[in-house]
């Protein structure tokens, strides 16, 4: 039933997805360009999928969006099956996702990213990527702030918008 809903809730789910991908993608990318972070998962995204660094931060842009989407879904369908559509559950849902990403996902990169360095090996001629290193601390010290608040205001937009559909 929660997977008819779903299918049937695609519109909504696919605009306020777009929307808070949008506006998370901004919050991080302006952080970068403002000095609080150097990271830039879109940057380090494409740079997963393509070893050519000019078009890196165009392929990790696109590929950042449909995941965008992807994750607009897996909050849909967590919130739905909670029976709690709620904004404060979405920031909830979103500090989650970004200390999850940042505590697991940032310090296991080095290890499956085909480009990127690791902690305990310097840089090659094919891995020349800093590792973000535990909580993404070797981007800036201020990276895990901007992370969490992107994630956060990226579930309260789809928590609000979600509540809102009918």
């Amino acid at each position: 039933m929660l997977m008819e809903q779903t299918l049937a809730q695609w519109e909504p789910i696919a605009l306020w997805g777009l929307v808070a991908t949008v506006t998370m993608t901004t919050l991080l990318q302006g952080s970068q360009g403002m000095g609080l972070t150097r990271l830039s998962l879109a940057f380090l995204l494409g740079t997963f999928l393509t070893g050519n660094r000019a078009r890196a931060g165009v392929v990790g842009f696109v590929a950042y969006m449909l995941g965008g989407w992807v994750f607009a879904v897996l909050y849909y369908l967590v919130m739905f099956n909670l029976d709690l559509v709620t904004w404060w559950l979405g920031g909830v849902i979103g500090v989650v996702h970004a200390v999850f990403l940042l505590v697991v996902v940032l310090p296991l990169l080095p290890f499956f990213h085909p480009r990127m360095a690791t902690e305990y090996d310097g840089p090659d001629e094919n891995r020349r990527l800093e590792p973000p290193g535990f909580m993404g601390t070797n981007y800036g010290y201020r990276t895990p702030l901007t992370t969490i608040a992107g994630h956060a205001l990226y579930g309260v937009i789809l928590g609000a918008a979600y509540g809102l559909t009918p």
